[in-house]
């Protein structure tokens, strides 16, 4: 016995120091990791969203003062100025009510005022109406150095005065070159506010101290405030003349003209790293919790006595039917898999032989690779998990709910008796998918496409219904996902006419005289010249005549014809590039394109081949690329930048693309898409989102271009909101190789195309 209680005691010694110390040791330095990991993960990107919210803030106060300026331009510079102030005397009621009125309905001006030759103050208008003399006194004298700095300005400029007729007209980002004007942030009335003098014409026709000035005021604590909150997303923006911020907010310096610190404005910034440390603070706790109890178990397991016969016996039998069940079952959901459901679907094909109805559905969730991407891969297996438990219980207990991989599910319906009930069960099966889904503490919306085969109609044999379903998921996709679709003969049809298109698609490539490459111009928006050339792909059918990109580019695509359909046409673009040097020739990319690693290194070969400068080729792409999160992209995109191409950004507005985006891709220009051309002066949203992108493309040096351009009206639009490129049928449609080199050359000394004027 004493033998014993010494080795018992040894045993213990050599457990606690070379077990027991060691393990301990590692979980203490395992979660001091993880722990230091998580909150420098979280720290990290609460200050740099901070950062980033305060640029943005920084941006709008610093661009107010020139926004107004430009908005002000519209008053300032009008022809109906001189015919007005020939009047004898000038209508106040027609400057309030015209002018300073206007101001305030349009561009949403405080105040707006006229400052005489003689600098006194006349006319003025302040929220819904005009201002008495005291007042406009007291504001033109807060606002005097800006308006002497006006007069001194056009003194300088125009000692001799300059006619309308000859005042140079030299456009600049916001306002023209010509337009003498002021324009700062300050304080008026002690709130903050963006101001800017101008004299009022669109030139000096006589001495420039005799003009008029206009004032225009708009405050940057209240409405400002609001809509800088609403388009950035800043929260709870307020201005306070002291830096008097509490814990949970940040602030930026308010600075006026003269560069001095007035206030500050001061908001409840966003922290994503402390909502992520909010969900995973008890997660990891919880995981600390499970690790400890874990190593303890396993502690207490290798310190006691093994396992006697009947308990090895009994794990032995649960390890058995575990490995049962998991040969049939999904292991995220539990449901069926593909091997069990493929057995129940040939024991319900063999009852529909003997004319014994069923269904079966294949659906597939729409957007749930987007939530893998942005949320991670444990948002996309809650989602999954979810869906399953919403499918099982919308179904009978004698129907099989089955998960055959990835977002992919599938659903047996045995004993059904019309398709009225497929129906009620499908739009049942869609309401719910259109329910949140909560992941992560966050609501998710997503949808679901379902395709539906019956049985004995679509057949009797188990593969030749599960293709027929594949193929009605197939155009349920196809026409806008979210919706469900029963398979008919004419949906076969539809692919086999798929499949005829992709073989004379394949035949056309190896042939090389079908695809023909048609040019479309790209016009300067103020000279009217020719400065680019759009390669447009044109597929000569031998039956069906000429086919449009969007009649098969979606066939090359899911057949991965795509990529060879590219190089193509920027081997036929670089030939026409080196006939035309000092154009460049756009090139469209598709978003599949993007896949592959070595693109950038084939188009790069394919101008070396062609032997094309890369500056003179434009790479046009869609917001998809952006949007899909690929590294891949990311890297492909820098690599051809590198090499010369320019990178377009195409149809922009259309998608989702944000500053970020732009940002971090660097492209070089943005296209305006044609939806938004063809409302100009029809739809005024259309027009504040042109002036919004053309503001936003040259507030980022980026070239911005417009197409589908048609009349005239639509070009003075775009030209005036500052449009740099412009593409349309008003200049010319696309036209093939052996065209376009002859109308460039008929048009090479005319200043502006035909139909330009």
């Amino acid at each position: 016995m004493l033998l014993a209680s010494t080795d018992l005691e040894t045993f213990r010694r050599h457990f606690q120091h070379h077990i027991m110390a060691p393990i301990g040791m590692l979980i203490i330095a395992v979660v001091l990791v993880a722990a230091f990991v998580l909150y420098w993960t979280t720290s990290t990107s609460n200050a740099v969203s901070v950062e980033q919210q305060a640029q943005i803030t920084k941006l709008g106060l610093s661009t107010s003062a020139d926004q107004l300026s430009y908005e002000q331009q519209v008053i300032g510079r009008w022809d109906q100025r001189p015919r007005r102030l020939a009047e004898q005397p000038a209508s106040g009621t027609w400057y309030n009510a015209q002018v300073s009125a206007w101001a305030s309905r349009m561009f949403k001006h405080d105040i707006s005022f006229f400052v005489d030759a003689g600098n006194l103050p006349f006319y003025g208008y302040e929220s819904g109406s005009s201002i008495g003399q005291p007042r406009l006194d007291r504001l033109a004298t807060e606002l005097k150095p800006m308006i002497a700095s006006v007069r001194s300005q056009a003194r300088a400029r125009y000692p001799g005065g300059l006619s309308p007729a000859t005042a140079p007209q030299s456009p600049t980002e916001l306002t023209q070159q010509d337009t003498v004007y002021e324009s700062y942030v300050t304080l008026v009335d002690g709130r903050p506010a963006a101001a800017s003098a101008m004299l009022f014409g669109s030139g000096v026709s006589a001495d420039a101290a005799e003009v008029p000035v206009i004032v225009s005021v708009r405050f940057l604590d209240g409405t400002f405030l609001r809509e800088m909150a609403e388009w950035s997303m800043i929260d709870s923006p307020r201005y306070s003349r002291l830096p008097s911020v509490k814990s949970d907010e940040a602030m930026v310096p308010f600075v006026d003209g003269q560069g001095k610190t007035v206030g500050y404005i001061i908001w409840k910034p966003d922290l994503p790293g402390s909502r992520i440390l909010k969900i995973l603070g008890p997660m990891f706790a919880a995981l600390v919790l499970v690790m400890v109890g874990v190593m303890g178990l396993l502690l207490r397991s290798l310190w006691r006595s093994g396992y006697g016969l009947a308990s090895a016996m009994i794990d032995l039998s649960a390890s058995e039917a575990q490995a049962q069940h998991l040969a049939f079952h999904d292991v995220l959901t539990g449901l069926p898999n593909r091997a069990l459901f493929q057995d129940r679907l040939e024991q319900a094909m063999a009852r529909a032989r003997r004319g014994e109805h069923c269904a079966i559905l294949v659906l597939d969730l729409d957007r749930f690779k987007q939530v893998n991407d942005t949320m991670g891969h444990t948002a996309g297996d809650m989602l999954i998990r979810q869906f399953a438990a919403r499918l099982s219980k919308i179904v009978r207990g004698a129907d099989t709910v089955a998960r055959i991989g990835g977002d992919e599910f599938t659903i047996l319906l045995s004993e059904i008796h019309d398709s009225k009930g497929v129906n009620r069960l499908c739009q049942r099966i869609l309401a719910s998918v259109r329910e949140p889904f909560d992941l992560l503490g966050s609501k998710v919306y997503v949808g679901v496409s379902i395709g539906v085969a019956l049985a004995p109609e679509a057949g009797t044999d188990r593969g030749d219904v599960m293709r027929k379903a594949d193929i009605a998921l197939y155009r349920a996709k196809s026409e806008g996902k979210d919706c469900y679709r029963i398979f008919t003969p004419t949906m076969d049809e539809t692919i086999k006419l798929r499949s005829e298109l992709e073989l004379g698609l394949r035949h056309a490539l190896d042939s090389q005289t079908e695809l023909e490459v048609f040019y479309q111009p790209e016009v300067d928006a103020v000279s009217g010249k020719i400065v680019g050339l759009e390669a447009l792909l044109r597929w000569q059918h031998p039956t069906r005549g000429t086919m449009l990109p969007q009649e098969f580019v979606s066939i090359a695509e899911d057949t991965g014809l795509i990529s060879a359909i590219g190089e193509h046409v920027l081997a036929q673009a670089c030939r026409v590039a080196r006939n035309c040097p000092g154009l460049f020739i756009a090139v469209n990319l598709s978003p599949v394109q993007f896949r592959s690693t070595d693109l950038a290194a084939r188009l790069i070969a394919i101008t070396r081949e062609a032997r094309c400068d890369p500056c003179q080729i434009e790479l046009e792409i869609t917001e998809s690329v952006l949007l899909d999160e690929n590294v891949n992209a990311r890297d492909i995109l820098a690599a051809l930048r590198e090499a010369g191409f320019r990178i377009a950004l195409d149809d922009f507005g259309t998608g989702y693309s944000s500053l970020s985006y732009l940002r971090d891709f660097k492209v070089d220009k943005i296209k305006i898409d044609r939806s938004f051309t063809q409302n100009l002066g029809h739809d005024a949203e259309a027009n504040a989102i042109v002036a919004s992108v053309v503001t936003l493309g040259h507030a980022m040096g980026l070239t911005v271009s417009a197409e589908g351009v048609e009349n005239s009206a639509q070009r003075q639009l775009l030209s005036l909101a500052g449009c740099n490129e412009l593409q349309g049928f008003l200049f010319a449609r696309a036209m093939p190789e052996s065209e376009i080199l002859g109308f460039i050359a008929n048009n090479a000394d005319n200043p502006k195309l035909r139909g330009a004027a």
